[in-house]
């Protein structure tokens, strides 16, 4: 690894042109530029604003570009559902990982250095999305922090329990780096949540639920977790992803149930892109932006994220694998200011990730990225395709994200 790096002239959030030194992975020094920095490899970044690179909290890369393979006619989650279940037969261990390692390495060439995906994890398939994961995991390693979350199926509890709990049994085995599972789709959500922070408890792991992706009002997993965590004292790495039915309730419950998170210390995921194409289906009035209700969780303390949650696939037929395409979407369907946009996809996705926030400032990790553009909402305005990524202090190229 290179031990010293200089960018330079390159500008910050805040407006500054700076020179930013960095060493053996970490930033060591920012100056004013021109300075009189020296290392032993230097790149000049005058037009380029920088910022901590990207975190994609929520991913399906088992899934990734299965959009033309698969279809869904309703349109809706359980038309996705449904349309994958058809084709699961044709998917193979190699075929995941090709997809997967596509994604990634288009992630990367965005600015994405940290990544938590998703794997189905099901009885029919067994442990086959969880293992093709966790190659794609060591064959990206040298340009990406990959977690494998078990995405189990339901359901977990009554008849034809068993079979799952000793799934998951299995796929802990194997090495996941998080739990998780659906308990909105579960015939018993709230035994379902109970049994899902038991054991990312007992086994020492994160835990990141499909939680409440519905706009039903009775829809609770979110409220149930924070309840269970409150009331046992529980102090644990716990992530819930969509919680679109927050949305359709009354401000004040809104409330109620935000201040129960922030006490809980629970992150959320907001997944605005794939929400807004599965949900609302068949509303011609008033229909729902589908968004969980980020200002006011934010407001009571909530540490809110935002990824891209499915990448062309019957859940969500477009996107760039571009975390500035969620963070525009931030600002035009949940009225988010540009700022607050940014800091969704760098710093509190990385947060949701790995348990701690990311700056560009001196002592924390150089894992950067720097966009052509004079500022940031010029950089979530255009998107531009021409950034300069920094992964633990190298800078990445095509050649390192192709090499075998």
């Amino acid at each position: 690894m290179t031990k010293s790096l200089l960018l330079t002239s390159v500008t910050l959030a805040d407006g500054r042109v700076v020179d930013i030194k960095i060493e053996n992975g970490w930033i060591s020094k920012i100056d004013v530029s021109p300075s009189q920095l020296i290392a032993d490899e230097s790149h000049s970044l005058s037009g380029y604003v920088i910022s901590p690179s990207f975190a994609e909290p929520h991913a399906h890369l088992d899934k990734a570009f299965l959009a033309d393979r698969i279809s869904n006619p309703s349109g809706d989650l359980m038309g996705a559902i449904y349309g994958l279940d058809e084709v699961r037969d044709s998917i193979t261990h190699t075929d995941i990982v090709q997809r997967a390692t596509r994604a990634v390495r288009l992630m990367s060439s965005n600015g994405v250095t940290s990544i938590r995906t998703h794997a189905d994890t099901m009885v029919a398939t067994g442990l086959q999305n969880v293992e093709a994961l966790l190659e794609t995991k060591k064959l990206c390693a040298e340009y990406a922090d990959i977690q494998v979350a078990m995405l189990l199926e339901w359901p977990l509890s009554g008849e034809g329990s068993a079979d799952r709990h000793a799934l998951a049994r299995d796929a802990i085995s194997a090495g996941i780096d998080v739990v998780g599972g659906c308990p909105h789709l579960d015939p018993h959500p709230r035994a379902a949540v109970e049994y899902l922070l038991e054991l990312a408890i007992h086994n020492g792991l994160p835990l990141d639920l499909h939680a409440d992706e519905n706009l039903r009002p009775d829809s609770i997993d979110l409220e149930h977790l924070a309840d269970v965590m409150i009331r046992q004292n529980v102090k644990h790495q716990v992530n819930a992803s969509h919680c679109v039915s927050l949305s359709v309730l009354e401000e004040h419950d809104i409330k109620r149930v935000a201040e129960k998170v922030a006490q809980a210390g629970i992150t959320v995921t907001a997944l605005p892109q794939t929400n807004l194409f599965l949900q609302g289906r068949g509303i011609a009035s008033n229909m729902p932006r589908a968004i969980t209700p980020i200002v006011q969780l934010q407001s009571a303390g909530v540490c809110v994220a935002a990824g891209a949650d499915n990448l062309q696939d019957p859940f969500n037929p477009v996107g760039r694998a571009d975390p500035l395409e969620i963070a525009s979407l931030l600002v035009t369907a949940a009225h988010l200011a540009v700022s607050n946009a940014m800091n969704m996809v760098t710093s509190s996705a990385h947060q949701v990730v790995s348990g701690q926030t990311t700056d560009v400032a001196v002592g924390s990790p150089a894992n950067l990225v720097a966009m052509k553009a004079t500022n940031v909402r010029e950089s979530i305005a255009m998107g531009p395709p021409d950034r300069f990524v920094v992964y633990g202090g190298v800078v990445l190229n095509e050649q390192i994200r192709n090499r075998k």
